[in-house]
């Protein structure tokens, strides 16, 4: 087996196709997206068996300060020989060399868990994965306290909203540590379709975000992007009006069902969710490990997560 970095295009797209592959329930980003994300220490690689691309990575730094995110994946049919094994030493060599003393990674099932404690890697949370079918969803009434806009109607408002909801609100996620999300990551990361993005604004300032993340390879389904709202806005509904105006969105725009992903101790969040009708589906488990990994060897692959990375 070899491993080799993503470079052109069509690397991109092979990579994208592996991630494909072992996550086919999550929205995976665009070639243009990916290159987009592109900066100084993020690595993607490939894997290669038998001159067929059987595997791919990526190792870089997490949205959670001072810590890498490592994500081996590996093909179904190609697995327990050795790819995702190598894959993760790759990756975690690569965050020892960036400068890391953590890495952290996400798997679904018990059988990943165990395979990831052999290499030092505990359990640290696990978040459940919420649904909602869409079907005629009728557009929230207006109120007089807040406007509602998307940000194709206002894109200055993006960057506003970066100061003054996230950067407030992020503090409040159920993570072990502050979210390391800057204005770069905020603008490229967070929205892609600045259409299907919502706004809640008072005194043209920006006190609600939601929307959605759209998936081109799965147009039917979209994932629920961040949702928040300002402390002294809690309370007054804002949150499910927009959540309301995205699954309205979805709706007109031939979406037939959107997800979302809420920590363990997010119970505002999920009992909202709940309210708003999603039902719920699967786990993942987020584990974590000191850097160096132990050098144990084993046969078994380590798929990875792009959630609270």
């Amino acid at each position: 087996m070899s491993t080799r970095q993503v470079v052109t295009d069509a690397d991109y797209e092979a990579w994208r196709q592996v991630r494909i592959a072992a996550l086919p329930h999550e929205r995976c980003p665009s070639v243009a997206e990916l290159r987009e994300q592109d900066r100084p220490g993020r690595l993607l690689l490939l894997a290669e068996l038998g001159g067929k691309i059987v595997g791919s990575g990526l190792s870089d730094r997490s949205d959670e300060a001072g810590r890498a995110f490592l994500a081996p994946r590996v093909r179904p049919e190609h697995r327990r020989q050795g790819v995702g094994m190598e894959l993760l030493f790759a990756l975690a060599r690569h965050a020892v060399d960036q400068g890391y003393e953590r890495a952290g990674s996400g798997v679904e099932d018990d059988g990943s868990l165990a395979f990831a404690q052999r290499f030092g890697f505990v359990e640290t949370d696990r978040q459940v994965e919420q649904v909602r079918r869409i079907g005629a969803e009728p557009w929230p009434a207006a109120t007089t306290e807040y406007d509602v806009v998307t940000v194709a109607q206002r894109p200055e408002l993006w960057a506003r909203a970066y100061e003054q909801v996230a950067l407030p609100t992020f503090p409040d996620m159920d993570v072990p540590s502050l979210l390391n999300v800057t204005a770069d990551d905020w603008a490229i990361e967070w929205i892609n379709d600045p259409a299907a993005m919502f706004l809640a604004v008072a005194d043209d300032e920006v006190i609600g975000v939601a929307g959605l993340m759209l998936d081109p390879d799965k147009p039917e389904r979209a994932e629920v992007a961040y949702t928040a709202v300002r402390r002294e806005w809690r309370g007054k509904s804002v949150a499910a009006t927009l959540k309301r105006m995205s699954m309205a969105w979805a709706a007109e725009h031939g979406i037939t069902e959107i997800y979302t992903w809420t920590q363990r101790g997010n119970d505002n969040m999920r009992r909202l969710n709940e309210h708003l009708g999603f039902t719920y589906g699967q786990i993942s488990i987020s584990v974590r490990a000191p850097l160096p990994l132990s050098a144990h060897r084993s046969t078994e692959p380590l798929p990875g997560q792009t959630r609270n990375r």
